[in-house]
């Protein structure tokens, strides 16, 4: 059984939903769960407390703060694999930037095997990273960064920049039985985007604009300390990045 922690309530579980059909074939039992938070947030609940507790302990606190009973009575060790996907959200006003990227260093650090604590995957700066993009396959992904500055409106940037009007184009609808050529449609852009973000990680940890040799080259942690060392620290920008189409190609090829 694997646990998948998403920060949002909405787009990051949807957005789930259409891999698990394209790439799950089989039925399954994952369990989705949504934090409703950022990952300093969770980072913030964890140093509470102290090493004594884990993420699923964490999450049955908060989702009964919502009367939501999805994880009663499981465990870590009831799941095979956890994986957490959260935005680098380094526009949060709250911390510096030094303690933005302290705290998601620590966390890297802390959810890096997913048979264990559970594997965080990163967004830059955040889900919608996954619109920014002109008509697939985009030629140009590599290239497109966005300055911290403009991360507060990223969400209107991505939506005026996107070649597509919404997210149809790789986004099945519940309970929707597409055409076999929509369904192929929805695959080949899946197929497009784990291309793209998978060759700009590896352009952004090792300066090759193409598939990695091998995927511990384009782990989080190295994705990471790219983003803080090439662009968040010299201009205070980030190369825009969606977790979901890497997730795809290391648990899967």
């Amino acid at each position: 059984m694997i646990l998948l922690v998403f920060e949002g309530n909405e787009r990051e579980p949807n957005l789930y939903k259409t891999i698990e059909r394209l790439y799950f074939p089989r039925s399954n039992n994952n369990i989705i769960c949504s934090f409703g938070n950022n990952i300093y947030t969770l980072y913030k609940e964890m140093i509470e407390l102290d090493g004594d507790g884990d993420i699923v302990s964490v999450l049955k606190e908060k989702l009964a703060e919502r009367d939501d009973h999805t994880l009663d009575g499981m465990k870590s060790s009831d799941f095979s694999e956890i994986f957490l996907f959260f935005d680098y959200d380094f526009q949060n006003s709250q911390l510096t930037l030094e303690e933005i990227n302290t705290r998601m260093c620590k966390m890297l650090a802390l959810f890096n095997e997913e048979t264990e604590s559970g594997k965080l995957y990163v967004n830059y700066p955040m889900i919608e990273s996954i619109r920014y993009t002109k008509e697939l396959p985009d030629e140009n992904y590599n290239h497109y960064v966005v300055s911290r500055e403009n991360c507060s409106d990223f969400k209107r940037i991505a939506n005026e920049f996107s070649y597509y009007a919404s997210l149809d184009h790789i986004l099945f609808k519940d309970g929707e039985k597409p055409t076999k050529e929509r369904y192929m449609k929805i695959h080949d852009n899946w197929e497009h985007l784990i291309k793209m973000n998978v060759c700009k990680a590896n352009y952004i940890t090792n300066k090759k604009n193409e598939m990695p040799k091998e995927k511990i080259g384009i782990n989080q942690m190295a994705i990471f300390e790219a983003q803080k060392y090439k662009y968040v620290l010299v201009n205070q920008s980030v190369a825009i990045l969606n977790s979901f189409p890497i997730f795809v190609f290391e648990y899967f090829k």
